[in-house]
């Protein structure tokens, strides 16, 4: 297999039409034709299904699909960071961040992109955690900030930050006292997360304390939106960073307590795939970030315990 037979496939497989992906690829149809039918008899299973109007993949041909763009993104990146040698930084990066990390960071980080590295071209995405880190596992992103994600070979994850979590909620559903709550106060109270799974995992670092209020949540719901709407209208409180939530606590619709017995935490991580090299840009852009987070954390726009430093 080539790397030029995966940019065939993958213009047929985006294309779903030969002559169209043809002058995509600049090739002649038949010789298109020939690379798809040589890969297929190479893995012993069809890609395509022909059709009068096109080709349609196949199951193997959808996830020959995901393992094509994760090896045609790692070969354009590492010919491009060849031939730079680090002299200069530039090219594509695509970065994750959870809701927290593009509040706190976002608007810097585009900011020194456009005065520092001119000829970097950025595409940032805001998801939960879950999704982001499933986004950087697909190779859609080349790195992720990303809370509490699993133990996994596939991933190289290190410490970023370590942030409190609180009780948030309006005062009339946690009180107006600005006295801590037990966490079995809390756990009683009408609680509103995230959904079950990858995702709810960046609540708390502590996963037997989230089984505890996962067993008794009013709703899971899998929205930033949501949550707060919820919020504001006295569903429910939630456990939460003030920054995720630091426009309503300003504005004094809702009200944050400390929780106790235990304190409720949480750690950001900043993620890449351990199978994908590093490149200048990549290790470029993750000091950037690395150097924002300790600016903001210095600054109290983040409130956190920075990790990442000496």
């Amino acid at each position: 297999m080539e790397s030029r037979q995966l940019k065939y496939f993958v213009a047929v497989y985006e294309q779903r039409n030969l002559s169209r992906a043809a002058d995509l690829a600049n090739v002649a149809q038949s010789a298109l034709s020939h690379h798809i039918s040589n890969l297929e008899a190479e893995f012993g299973t069809p890609l395509f299904v022909r059709k009068a109007r096109g080709m349609a993949p196949t199951a193997a041909g959808e996830r020959l699909y995901e393992h094509a763009r994760g090896i045609l993104r790692s070969l354009s990146a590492a010919e491009r960071d060849l031939r730079q040698g680090g002299a200069e930084i530039s090219g594509d990066i695509s970065i994750g961040m959870a809701n927290s990390g593009v509040k706190a960071i976002g608007v810097p980080l585009m900011r020194t992109i456009l005065t520092d590295y001119p000829r970097v071209k950025l595409t940032l995405t805001e998801s939960l955690s879950g999704t982001t880190l499933m986004s950087l596992l697909s190779a859609d992103l080349d790195l992720a900030l990303v809370y509490n994600p699993p133990a996994d070979s596939q991933l190289i994850a290190e410490p970023v930050l370590e942030e409190k979590v609180y009780c948030i909620g309006r005062p009339e559903v946690i009180g107006k006292s600005k006295k801590p709550l037990t966490f079995d106060e809390f756990s009683r109270l009408p609680v509103v997360l995230l959904r079950q799974g990858i995702t709810s995992r960046a609540l708390l670092d502590d996963p037997v304390l989230l089984k505890r209020l996962e067993a008794g949540a009013l709703f899971q719901l899998n929205s930033i939106t949501a949550i707060a709407g919820a919020l504001l209208e006295g569903f429910g409180c939630a456990a939460a960073t003030k920054l995720f939530l630091q426009q309503h606590l300003k504005s004094g619709a809702l009200h944050a307590r400390d929780v106790v017995d235990p304190e409720l935490r949480r750690t950001l991580y900043i993620c890449t795939l351990a199978g994908r090299p590093a490149t200048y840009l990549m290790e470029a852009m993750k000091s950037l970030i690395l150097k924002l987070v300790a600016e903001a954390v210095a600054r109290k726009v983040w409130e956190a315990r920075f990790l990442a430093g000496p």
